[in-house]
């Protein structure tokens, strides 16, 4: 869910980058040496998962995986997915340069508010409950992030109301197939690796 460069204004590109500057910093902080390899894979599947986008206005149309990567990752989500941002950006244009701290607060931010809400509810659940916990916050952090997109581009300007409204409608069934994907992998996760979710991992 990548906004280009040029479609937002300048106070929201430099506040962005400020609040994506703080979040990086509070998850380095919190990202301890052996939870880096699974910050890497999750920033892998984030760099792959949304490769392939649909132009939507100003924005795109994409899986982006950020449900998962806050439920394992917590605040550390916030390097994880700049990275994988960044590298788009350089790579394949996605996005761009001056919004790359805007997109990773709108991706990253609903990542973390994720797994507040939902980690304790998955370390404390059998896996197929987790499963139902991990396909919500699937689900629901692609959908925070439409509506930041939708509250980015409404900053901007009026012209962009429309197009804030067809990126969260054209966001819909993306969702779904966001939550499933989430879903499915917290069952196998908590069956297989539960100590991802371990209280250290969000501590």
């Amino acid at each position: 869910m990548h906004i280009v460069d040029g479609a937002l204004s300048n106070p929201v590109v430099i506040g962005g980058a400020f609040v994506a500057a703080g979040g990086i910093a509070m998850g380095l902080k919190r990202l301890p040496v052996e939870r880096i390899p699974a910050a890497g894979v999750l920033s892998a599947c984030f760099f792959v998962a949304s490769l392939i986008h649909v132009p939507v206005g100003p924005s795109s149309v994409h899986l982006i995986l950020n449900g998962m990567a806050g439920l394992v990752l917590g605040w550390a989500a916030f390097p994880a997915l700049f990275v994988a941002l960044l590298l788009q950006a350089v790579f394949f244009g996605f996005g761009g340069l001056t919004v790359l701290g805007v997109n990773t607060v709108l991706i990253a931010a609903p990542a973390v508010v994720m797994h507040y809400l939902c980690t304790p509810m998955i370390r404390a659940s059998a896996p197929s409950r987790a499963a139902i916990w991990g396909g919500f916050a699937g689900g629901a952090s692609l959908a925070l992030t439409g509506l930041l997109v939708a509250f980015a581009l409404a900053l901007t300007g009026d012209a962009f109301v429309p197009a804030a409204k067809l990126v969260i409608v054209a966001h819909l069934p993306v969702m779904v197939i966001e939550a499933l994907l989430t879903g499915a992998a917290v069952m196998l996760a908590r069956q297989v690796k539960p100590e991802l979710f371990a209280p250290e991992a969000w501590a």
